[in-house]
C-alpha cells in the first residue's frame, strides 16, 4: 500500500512513518517536497503534490496542537486546521486517492457531566478552545466529503504521550524539568493545574490504531482513540517524580495554569475495537520511563 502522511515530521507523523514501513507500506511525506516542505494552507501545492505521489490512502495529521497557545493564535489555527483540511479533501478527490484519515481530537466534546463519561462517538460537541472549534468544523468538512464518495475516516484522538514529543505538552514538558533538576541538583518542579483527568495513551499504540482505521474503519464514521482509562494530572507528575534520581516537590506555578480547562475527558473506544480488535499494548508505566529517558538524552 502506498500511504502518504500530511504532518509527516510532527510527532506523530514520525511514529506513525516508522510504523508504516514495518508494516511493509511505501510512505510519502506530503509536507516535503524534496527539500522544500509543502504548507497545508497552500491549495495549489497540496493538490500538485497528491497528484505527483499518487497514494491509494493519506493519514491527514497536518495541524497546529496545542489547546493553550490557541488563544493566541486562532486565525493561524483555523488557517492550518480548517481551510488545510479542505485542500487535502479536495486535492485527494481530484486525485482518486482511495481512503483519508482525518485526525481530530477529544478537545471536540469539551465540557461534560460526569454521567456522559467515559464519552462515546454520540455525545454533542461543545468545544471551548479555538483549537477544539477548528478540529470540530474541520471533522464537519471530512464528514462532508464523506458523503460526497470519498472514502474519509475521522477519529477523535484523546490524550497520548511518547518519546519525541515536544516539551510544549505536558508529559514531556514535567520530564524536561525533572531531567533539567537532577542535572542542576534542584529540589523542585514546576506544575500548573494538577486536577485534570485525562485519557492518556502511548503514541505508538495511536498509529496502530490509524492504520487499522484505514484498513477497517468504515467510511463517515467517527472512532474515538482512547485508551478508556483516565488519570490526573496530579498522578502523572507524581509517577515521574517517582523516577526521578533525587527527592523532588511539585510546586503549582500560576502562569502554568490555564484559564479554561476541561476538568475530566474520558473516552469510550468501544467502537475502535469492534471495527479493528485493537488494544492499547503498552502500558503508561513504560511510557513515562521512555519519556524521561528522552527528556534525559536530550540534555
Amino acid at each position: 500500500m502506498k500511504a502518504a502522511i500530511t504532518g509527516a515530521r510532527g510527532f506523530v507523523g514520525r511514529h506513525l512513518t516508522t510504523h508504516l514501513r514495518q508494516q511493509g507500506d511505501d510512505v510519502v511525506a506530503l509536507d516535503l517536497d524534496g527539500a522544500q516542505p509543502v504548507d497545508v494552507t497552500d491549495a495549489a501545492a497540496v493538490r500538485a503534490r497528491i497528484a505527483s505521489a499518487a497514494p491509494d490512502v493519506v493519514y491527514h495529521l497536518a495541524a497546529r496542537t496545542h489547546v493553550g497557545e490557541s488563544w493566541d493564535t486562532a486565525d493561524a489555527v483555523r488557517a492550518v486546521n480548517v481551510d488545510g483540511t479542505a485542500h487535502v479533501l479536495a486535492a485527494c478527490a481530484e486525485a482518486g486517492v482511495g481512503r483519508v484519515l482525518v485526525v481530530g481530537s477529544a478537545e471536540q466534546y469539551g465540557r461534560l457531566d460526569d454521567p456522559s463519561l467515559p464519552v462515546n462517538e454520540t455525545a454533542p460537541l461543545h468545544p471551548l478552545s479555538p483549537y477544539a472549534r477548528s478540529k470540530a468544523d474541520a471533522e464537519a468538512l471530512a464528514l462532508d466529503a464523506a458523503r460526497d464518495g470519498l472514502g474519509v475516516v475521522c477519529v477523535r484522538a484523546f490524550n497520548h504521550t511518547g518519546p519525541g514529543q515536544s516539551p510544549r505538552f505536558l508529559v514531556p514538558a514535567i520530564a524536561a524539568r525533572i531531567a533539567r533538576a537532577e542535572h542542576e541538583r534542584a529540589d523542585e518542579i514546576a506544575i500548573g493545574n494538577v486536577d485534570p483527568v485525562r485519557d492518556y495513551s502511548d503514541v505508538r499504540d495511536v498509529v496502530r490504531a490509524y492504520r487499522l482505521l484505514v484498513n477497517d474503519g468504515e467510511a463517515g464514521v467517527v472512532y474515538n482513540v482512547c485508551s478508556g482509562r483516565g488519570v490526573s494530572v496530579a498522578e502523572l507528575a507524581r509517577g515521574l517524580v517517582t523516577r526521578a534520581t533525587r527527592a523532588l516537590r511539585l510546586t503549582v506555578d500560576p502562569s502554568l495554569v490555564r484559564a479554561t480547562d476541561v476538568p475530566v475527558l474520558v473516552g469510550d473506544a468501544t467502537r475502535l475495537v469492534t471495527a479493528t480488535g485493537w488494544e492499547p499494548e503498552i502500558a503508561l508505566d513504560r511510557t513515562l520511563d521512555d519519556v524521561l529517558e528522552d527528556a534525559r538524552a536530550a540534555l
